[in-house]
């Protein structure tokens, strides 16, 4: 027997209810188990087996999802209404029927998404680690590249690792390479780290990619990044991917390959709402590792996140259709 309220009925909305009661979903949306009748799908990836290092990140979509029932339906700051703008749904998790022969793992993958965007809808993902970027954008630029605007602590543009073209550190050098990615139009923010390899990120500046790292970002500050990443990406269809590992470790421990002296979670938020105006037509989150997580800081700071992009997506979407945004 399904509860209803009878003296509050804003509760009537599930969104409104408690946020500690009901079956958690992303941002508490319907389950959606047909593409008809989706605007933008939110789908988890549970997959880690492009990780190079900690694994954890297959349990990432279940920790996120639960976070984010932590919170509410409007943007405080930007006024966006994501759910009111757009039909919004948890289409589930596209889980791995084979997940030890990654090529394969990666075209499941591919198959999902090319289903997803077939039907017209946003893919909104949470991973899963990043090489699940890869077999997404497959599906996201199947009628041509797009631009990136890609916030990490790591390029992810490396090449053969321990015998693999495909992990987590390598998705966007493939993306180029598959023609999915205009290099032109690709902005990464936030790179830090030591390496073993002086020329680790050589080819994201080889191949004309704008590489922000964390010292321009901490001199010029968010708005400076928001600008240059606004100036990369253009008019055009962009992708938006965000690496949880961008952000400080103090504030994002569960993650499989943490970097001190990163962006804050405010700086974050701030960067995010001020990418507002370009044309993104997907986006994911990746790398929540809940096994090294503190108290779920990681998860619920992505979560964070996530509605951000929500945010960006719902308006992005709109303004294609025709509406003005707010």
């Amino acid at each position: 027997m399904i509860k209803h309220p009878d003296k509050y009925h804003d509760f009537e909305d599930p969104q409104a209810q408690p946020r500690y009661t009901g079956i958690a979903t992303f941002f508490r949306t319907p389950v959606a188990q047909q593409l008809d009748q989706v605007d933008i799908g939110v789908i988890g990836v549970p997959f880690d087996g492009g990780v190079t290092n900690r694994s954890g990140t297959r349990h990432g979509p279940r920790a996120v999802r639960e976070q984010s029932t932590l919170l509410r339906r409007i943007n405080s700051v930007t006024r966006i209404e994501p759910f009111a703008a757009a039909r919004v749904r948890d289409l589930g998790d596209c889980w791995i029927e084979q997940p030890y022969e990654l090529q394969g793992a990666l075209r499941e993958i591919e198959t999902f998404y090319r289903g997803v965007t077939g039907a017209g809808i946003v893919p909104l993902s949470v991973g899963g680690d990043h090489a699940i970027s890869l077999p997404i954008l497959r599906a996201v630029a199947a009628h041509g590249p797009v631009g990136m605007v890609h916030i990490d602590a790591h390029c992810d543009t490396g090449d053969d690792y321990m015998g693999s073209r495909f992990h987590h550190g390598a998705p966007f050098r493939r993306a180029v390479e598959e023609g999915l990615l205009d290099p032109k139009r690709v902005i990464q923010i936030g790179i830090r780290g030591t390496t073993n390899d002086p020329d680790m990120w050589g080819f994201s500046q080889r191949s004309g990619m704008r590489v922000l790292p964390m010292e321009e970002f901490d001199d010029n500050g968010w708005r400076h990044a928001a600008a240059e990443a606004r100036r990369v990406a253009g008019g055009g269809p962009t992708y938006l991917s965000f690496d949880i590992d961008s952000l400080d470790p103090s504030e994002a421990p569960g993650t499989g390959t943490p970097e001190a002296g990163g962006i804050t979670a405010l700086q974050a938020l701030r960067l995010l709402r001020a990418l507002r105006g370009i044309d993104f037509v997907g986006g994911d989150l990746v790398e929540v590792s809940p096994p090294f997580d503190v108290g779920s800081l990681t998860a619920f700071n992505g979560a964070s996140v996530l509605f951000e992009i929500l945010c960006l997506l719902a308006e992005a979407l709109g303004v294609r259709r025709g509406a003005r945004p707010a």
